[in-house]
């Protein structure tokens, strides 16, 4: 549908929506379409269904049941347990055979039936369930079936907090707190962002100024969590002058918010601010789909021959949404069809269905072993500042995240020089800036060998890391972080290009933080540290400013 937030939303759309409100904002039909496809190529194919009932028929090999986290403690291994957990590998593997490799399905409803698939097994797993746990056995004669009671009064508190829609609270980390409490100031505020500026420790100052720009699905505090994990205040004592932005949490007023809004009232308005306090140049920065918009306001400059930046830094950030990896199982032209008729309701993306997307890429981290722990063994997980951070979710506006979604995840026109701002299309290839690129290993929202294909689509120096660790945790790899380590490799302007597979072979691992090589990287591409200070403007809040509690 085309969104009209002029106008009361369709018969269809409310419709939508209220089923939307049963499945999580996932759309029925794109599943069923899916499961179709898949059902009608396994009925006529012979061949597949004679291998499924050969090894339905023929007794699986002993597998190692440790291989798999669920079942790597040494209760497994003792009779029955040991038979539930064979058992269960069993219909996993077979499951798996079942939904891969079928002949002339198509191959994102092969991936989207077997995902779901894997869901539901994982679902009834016996790791999930009391009489089949051997720690739960264990722990529940051990404690007389205090356990139980305990996570049966967790289990109501969590029921009541989802009837009541109250967010989760941390009562140990409070934001301005505990979390984002680096001193700095709000020097600009409009309609859509604050921007923070972090007081310098450091007498002498890089001449370019650092402006960061997170996604606007998280709250900025990612990157200033604690004093201890702070990526702000570590390249503010690396003497950089650092910026970032906060952005608003939107509301049903702000639905007609568009892409071109978060360029022009975002990443352009900040650095215009930026410019007039007296910086000719500054390093762009940005974090998940943030560094997606600032590559896309980086070719736009690039484009008009405009050198405001002196390099850019993407970290776990795509440009290209052909490999997005289990992410774009959620869309397709039936999802988003379906998630514009939900948005149109209320004007906005609820956090929770962002949120609830996450998790079902990992559920067996994010959602089962949070059962097992809470719910079956009692244990009340500790409050930490990543826990909070992630509890502190936020919307997203219906038009800004419909265009997203159709521009850059399905027709992908930032990768194909389509992307338009300002009524004309920009191209990567036209950046000529040095840029640092950062991946992590273990990214389940944007899949490093997505992110390196940046290589393929840039023209310029690319310096390209790789460190271990997922979306949040392996960008928070302060100095000192135990089991850090990275890769690094460097492609010229005019380099052959090379494979993501190989690049990894090339390059050996590092030990430690990627920090320290990425602000000696900034400092390379900066112009010598001096006296020179950017003109104090006047502080409208100090920081983390307002929007951050919206």
């Amino acid at each position: 549908m085309t969104l009209d937030t002029g106008n009361l939303p369709s018969i269809d759309a409310q419709w939508h929506a209220a089923v939307g409100r049963l499945t999580g904002g996932l759309s029925p039909t794109a599943l069923a379409t899916a499961y179709v496809d898949w059902a009608l190529h396994l009925a006529g194919s012979p061949d597949k269904q004679t291998e499924l009932l050969g090894l339905a028929l023929t007794p699986a090999p002993g597998k190692d049941t440790a291989d798999d986290p669920r079942f790597a403690d040494p209760g497994w291994s003792t009779f029955p347990f040991n038979v539930f957990a064979h058992n269960f590998l069993a219909a996993q593997s077979w499951w798996n055979q079942a939904t891969t490799n079928l002949p002339g399905v198509d191959p994102k409803h092969g991936d989207i039936v077997n995902f779901t698939a894997r869901q539901f097994l994982d679902m009834l797993s016996p790791a999930n369930y009391a009489a089949t746990n051997p720690l739960v056995w264990n722990r529940t004669q051990e404690e007389k079936g205090q356990n139980l009671i305990r996570g049966a009064r967790y289990w109501m508190d969590d029921f009541n907090r989802l009837i009541t829609k109250r967010p989760r609270e941390s009562e140990g980390y409070k934001v301005g707190q505990q979390l984002a409490t680096t001193p700095g100031d709000v020097v600009l505020r409009n309609d859509l962002i604050e921007l923070i500026h972090y007081r310098p420790t450091t007498k002498k100052l890089q001449p370019e100024p650092i402006l960061i720009v997170p996604a606007w699905i998280m709250k900025y505090y990612i990157l200033d969590l604690t004093a201890q994990r702070s990526l702000v205040a570590n390249l503010r004592d690396q003497g950089f002058e650092v910026f970032i932005i906060s952005w608003k949490n939107p509301e049903q007023s702000d639905a007609g918010l568009s892409m071109q809004n978060y360029v022009d009232l975002g990443v352009r308005a900040a650095i215009a601010h930026i410019k007039s306090a007296g910086a000719d140049q500054l390093h762009g920065v940005g974090y998940c789909l943030g560094g997606t918009l600032m590559a896309i306001v980086a070719a736009a400059f690039a484009r008009d021959g405009d050198d405001t930046l002196r390099s850019l830094s993407l970290l776990a950030s795509q440009v290209d949404f052909s490999e997005p990896g289990e992410l774009g199982l959620f869309i397709n032209e039936s999802q988003v069809a379906f998630l514009e008729d939900v948005m149109a309701t209320r004007g906005y993306l609820k956090a929770d269905q962002m949120a609830g997307a996450f998790r079902l890429l990992r559920s067996n981290d994010l959602v089962w072993s949070r059962v097992i722990r809470h719910y079956l063994l009692g244990e009340h997980t500790p409050d930490n500042p990543l826990l909070a951070w992630n509890a502190d979710a936020t919307r997203m506006p219906a038009k800004m995240h419909s265009e997203y979604l159709r521009r850059l995840f399905l027709n992908n026109d930032l990768a194909k020089g389509r992307f338009e701002v300002d009524g004309t299309a920009v191209a990567l290839t036209d950046i000529r800036v040095p840029i640092y690129c950062l991946a992590t290993e273990t990214d389940h929202v944007s899949p490093w060998t997505s992110v390196y294909r940046l290589s393929l689509l840039t023209d310029t120096d690319v310096t390209f890391v790789l460190t271990n660790g997922g979306h949040n945790g392996g960008v928070l790899s302060e100095p000192g972080h135990p089991g850090r380590r990275f890769r690094c490799g460097h492609k010229a302007e005019g380099n052959a290009h090379i494979t993501a597979k190989e690049w990894f072979e090339i390059n050996a691992p590092k030990d430690g933080s990627w920090w320290p090589h990425w602000t000696n990287w900034l400092k390379q591409n900066s112009g010598g540290p001096s006296d020179r200070h950017l003109k104090n403007t006047p502080a409208l809040d100090a920081a983390p400013g307002r929007y951050v509690f919206g």
